[in-house]
């Protein structure tokens, strides 16, 4: 085939046809391509019109000349106006060419809307850019849920942390709340409550010294100046707690590995710790004050010759208001010796007021009939009934006989009182129950009597000492004879402080009074 039989066989063909050297010199071209782009014709070059980088051009050559069987490429090439016109195009080698030289013989196909290979083109990077945003909005999908469960978590640690600090009342309570969750809570290694404990708990007199309410829980920052903590590091982070006007203290936090925490998270942490610290403070204030009180209205024994007397008092840990105990101890003669406890039942100013005025008369009646114990509480009875009508209290009367050692006892709904020998072995006084005095006009109360040994020692003490929530009474009389074995040989201060505080770790709800005597 010579040229002039390939520009007769391509002058009828839609689509533009091109003969070129292999340097891209256009040898021929039919109708079609002039109509597409004017400048493709024979004598132009097709570097001159590409639109792409030439290096493309060039590999297509490249490649249609070493091959006889047709190869796919593209190509974008400028139109008379300047704008781009992209052609599919299939290229070969024309072995046909007898010219100088290689040829290639290049069919073009345009592409335009109704190009199926445009169509499926653009449907193919229409299906990527969804694929890809799907992909976008699946990522940030996760990403979002990640941060809910991350939120959702911080949100249930600070409401634990809100939980145990609404829970607390003192400030070792609220220091363990602190300790226990504030660490989970703002994701870091550890954190540490700095206070002042006389902004917190104001003393209620000079020199008071407010020691006990020092905790390891806690460092206390009136008592010993700030030093570097074991834990602390240049890291170290410290946020003032400030309620109400009052700088209250610091909340050291350790950062870990998280690094140190959001500073709106961790001020609003420190604002929660800081209301409770406040409230504990308060309470411990209310606490003392209640404390003070008590002991202001209970009675100040006399010493009597050849009776070894202790008494201890200690409020409840769950109430800030003053209650009803009350002991006392009365000398009626040479011989005989009265001794009384009670507790007129709930807490606050009234009961604190009947107790004194029940003290008060109690004084009187025991001048009269102190040595017929179950007539002092018939006539405690009476009184309680005619003067504070709608109160109760538990009491407990006893009389004691130097002489023959001998015990009469009156017990009106109160614990059993308590022989302790100096060797530890105990015994309860176990003789008849009477109702308590006040709301039964006319009650009998009947007497039980008993013979102490030789330096035995008698324990009466308020319910508040053995009762627990969701305990059997029996469990709490049973620890006060373990600890009167525990006790053997002790004097009888150490021995009534022994009791007193039985239990260290326990919550005691009730007041505690204890009168502890041992006649010699």
């Amino acid at each position: 085939m010579n040229l002039g039989l390939f520009e007769a066989i391509t002058r009828p063909l839609p689509h533009p046809v091109v003969l070129c050297a292999g340097d891209g010199r256009i040898l021929a071209a039919n109708p079609a391509a002039a109509t597409s782009i004017p400048q493709m014709c024979a004598g132009s070059s097709l570097y001159a019109l590409i639109q792409d980088d030439a290096a493309v051009l060039r590999t297509h050559l490249r490649n249609w000349l070493r091959t006889g069987s047709p190869l796919p490429g593209a190509l974008a090439l400028k139109d008379g106006d300047g704008s781009r016109v992209r052609f599919r195009c299939h290229g070969v080698r024309a072995t046909w060419w007898q010219g100088p030289g290689t040829a290639v013989q290049l069919h073009l196909h345009r592409l335009d809307h109704a190009d199926r290979f445009t169509v499926l083109s653009r449907q193919v990077l229409a299906l990527n850019r969804e694929v890809a945003i799907r992909r976008t909005a699946e990522a940030q999908r996760e990403q979002l849920l990640l941060a809910e469960q991350v939120a959702r978590a911080r949100l249930q640690r600070l409401y634990q942390l809100t939980a145990a600090l609404a829970s607390s009342a003192t400030l070792a309570q609220v220091a363990e709340a602190v300790t226990a969750t504030a660490a989970r809570v703002l994701d870091v290694e550890g954190v540490t409550l700095e206070l002042h404990s006389r902004r917190l708990v104001p003393a209620l007199g000079p020199g008071e010294d407010l020691r006990v309410l020092s905790d390891t829980a806690w460092k206390d920052l009136d008592r010993q100046e700030r030093r570097a903590r074991p834990g602390d590091s240049d890291t170290t982070v410290r946020i003032a707690l400030e309620a109400d006007g009052v700088v209250l203290g610091a909340l050291a936090v350790r950062p870990g590995a998280a690094g140190a925490p959001e500073a709106e998270h961790l001020t609003a942490v420190s604002q929660q710790i800081a209301q409770a610290v406040r409230r504990a403070g308060l309470y411990e204030h209310e606490h003392r004050v209640a404390e003070r009180l008590q002991l202001s209205l209970l009675p100040r024994l006399p010493d009597i010759a050849g009776l070894k007397v202790a008494t201890c008092y200690a409020p409840g840990s769950d109430m800030v208001l003053v209650g009803g105990d009350w002991y006392d101890l009365y000398t009626l003669d040479d011989d005989h010796i009265g001794l009384s406890i009670g507790d007129v039942a709930g807490h606050g100013l009234p009961q604190a007021a009947v107790m004194a005025q029940v003290i008060a008369a109690l004084r009187g009646i025991v001048v009269r009939c102190g040595d017929r114990p179950a007539e002092v509480l018939s006539e405690l009875n009476e009184y309680l009934h005619r003067y504070h009508r709608g109160q109760m209290a538990t009491a407990c009367y006893l009389l004691y006989h130097r002489p023959t050692r001998t015990l009469t006892y009156v017990k009106a709904g109160h614990p059993p009182p308590l022989a302790v020998s100096p060797d530890g072995s105990s015994r309860y006084l176990d003789g008849p129950i009477s109702p308590p005095v006040g709301p039964i006009p006319g009650a009998a109360y009947r007497q039980g009597e008993t013979t102490l040994a030789r330096d035995e020692a008698v324990l009466l003490y308020t319910d508040g000492l053995i009762e627990r929530r969701a305990e059997n009474l029996d469990t709490g009389l049973a620890r006060l004879t373990e600890t009167a074995r525990r006790g053997a040989g002790l004097n009888v201060h150490d021995l009534c402080r022994l009791f007193l505080n039985h239990q260290p770790d326990a919550t005691y709800l009730d007041d505690r009074a204890l009168l502890l005597v041992q006649p010699d």
